[in-house]
């Protein structure tokens, strides 16, 4: 036997406890940085603004710092996770749960999660055409723009150049000026034609919404025309094939039913909120924000040249003050601690509001005119649903009115296969009761003959009849049968 002393060795490592020692034998404990390597990380198919197609390897840290999305936000996005139809607007990014379409569209670029699936393979294609229109044609209107701008300040510049030069040099805005830069910042979001370019995430959000909406469409039209024929031939024959057929018809229906509502409710949702949509004028914030920080630039420079004009006129020697008159001097300096106060008040204000008001302010038509557009057509898919689950239930009491008259009229039959039975038992009662062992003179066959016992059966069956009739007649006259 081999027993163990106390002197001896510690037991035996086990194989997967002994892997996790170093070379003198001291446990060492799993890296968890190596046995977490490679979990979530993702392939996203990344679409920029100027059509450029590439295929990164990003976890999920590095996307929310890409986008600045919460982890909640791209939870919504987890395939391994079921979410409803959703459609985010947030501060750089508006979130795509849409069907198949998982994406994430930014103010130039789109990143597509599974966009080796399959059926995603037709919406990237779309995708990418579309952005690269997009860019062509905001090419186009951006050199057309550029040759207005350089027109009209060719024109300022002949027809104001003997105004200006009684002015100071050291003014620096004029309305002509800001009024020529307005009409060439609005040419530039200008076709040809003159009609207004969307931006670049409102092109992505439409390919998203039509690719969306033309699925569920599609497979709306699809169900409609298997329905149609399989709901006739029941109507013709009702048999358990039929039935079945049916019955996967309905629970295909159910379920693109709910998808569809749910994506209308959403687009309902979001033109029934300004603020949401507002959130989706991802390249009009950047603006306001490039524009709000180089103002906040201009007015910094402005203030400072106040500052050295408050500290000029503060080194005015008081002696000069107090020839001119004490009161005026004493207004002064009053002035100028009012107007270094509000200086840093203003100053606090427009660091507190830069980011407020980026997303306030804004014309949300165009948005709206671009969701109504697929409002009206997944409504349009929902009322074709409606149509069909009514037909649908039509069929179904259609069914049941003919199987309830079936039923009637096998209960029908039972009664008068009853009422059969019970005139029958009559007539057994007779024979029952001709059959006992009693000696009468009807049995005697010398006495009577043969006559008699073919008048008592005769006679039997007639009045068995005539009760049947008559029960059958007084049932009908009851409105018990039919």
């Amino acid at each position: 036997m081999n027993i163990r002393g106390q002197g001896q060795g510690p037991p035996p490592v086990p194989v997967a406890a002994a892997g996790m020692m170093d070379g003198i034998g001291v446990p060492v404990a799993p890296n968890p940085i190596s046995r977490k390597k490679g979990t979530g990380v993702r392939a996203w198919l990344l679409l920029d603004s100027s059509g450029q197609k590439q295929v990164v390897e990003a976890g999920k840290h590095a996307i929310m710092r890409r986008t600045g999305l919460p982890a909640r936000d791209l939870r919504i996005l987890d395939p391994l996770l079921s979410y409803p139809s959703t459609v985010l607007g947030r501060e750089r990014a508006i979130v795509i749960n849409l069907e198949h379409i998982k994406a994430i569209i930014t103010a130039h670029e789109v990143l597509l999660l599974n966009s080796r699936d399959p059926s995603v393979t037709p919406f990237v294609e779309e995708l990418h055409s579309r952005i690269l229109r997009h860019h062509q044609v905001q090419g186009a209107a951006a050199a057309a723009a550029a040759s207005d701008d350089f027109k009209l300040s060719k024109v300022y510049d002949s027809e104001e150049g003997q105004s200006r030069e009684g002015q100071d040099e050291d003014e620096d805005t004029d309305p002509v000026g800001e009024q020529v830069k307005a009409q060439s910042k609005q040419n530039g979001i200008q076709n040809g034609d003159g009609m207004k370019i969307l931006p670049f995430e409102f092109v992505a959000l439409e390919a998203c919404l039509e690719a969306a909406c033309s699925v569920l469409e599609n497979e709306a039209k699809t169900l409609e025309q298997e329905a149609h024929p399989a709901l006739d031939k029941l109507t013709s024959k009702i048999s358990t094939l039929n039935l079945e057929r049916v019955r996967q018809i309905k629970s295909r229906l159910v379920a693109i039913t709910g998808r569809v509502q749910k994506v209308r409710d959403e687009l309902e949702h979001l033109l029934d909120d300004d603020d949401d949509m507002a959130e989706m004028y991802l390249t009009d914030k950047l603006q306001q924000l490039h524009s709000s920080s180089a103002s906040s630039i201009n007015d910094d420079d402005v203030d400072n040249d106040h500052h050295n004009q408050l500290d000029v006129d503060d080194s005015i020697p008081p002696e000069i003050s107090l020839e001119e008159g004490g009161a005026a001097a004493s207004d002064d300096d009053h002035q100028h601690d009012d107007d270094r106060l509000l200086v840093g008040v203003s100053r606090d204000s427009r660091a507190s509001t830069t980011y407020s008001t980026t997303t306030k302010h804004l014309d949300v038509e165009e948005l709206e005119m671009l969701l109504e557009a697929y409002f009206v057509q997944i409504d349009g898919t929902l009322n074709k649903l409606s149509t069909l689950r009514e037909y649908v239930d039509d069929t179904e009491d259609y069914i049941n009115i003919m199987l309830d008259d079936k039923q009637n009229h096998l209960l029908q039959m039972g009664v008068m296969l009853t009422t059969a039975t019970l005139v029958v038992s009559a007539f057994v009662v007779v024979a029952g009761i001709f059959g006992m062992n009693i000696h009468i003179e009807l049995f005697d066959s010398n006495i009577t003959g043969n006559g008699e016992f073919f008048w008592t059966v005769g006679g039997s069956a007639a009045g068995t009849i005539f009760l049947y009739v008559v029960a059958i007649a007084w049932c009908k006259y009851k409105r018990l049968l039919e």
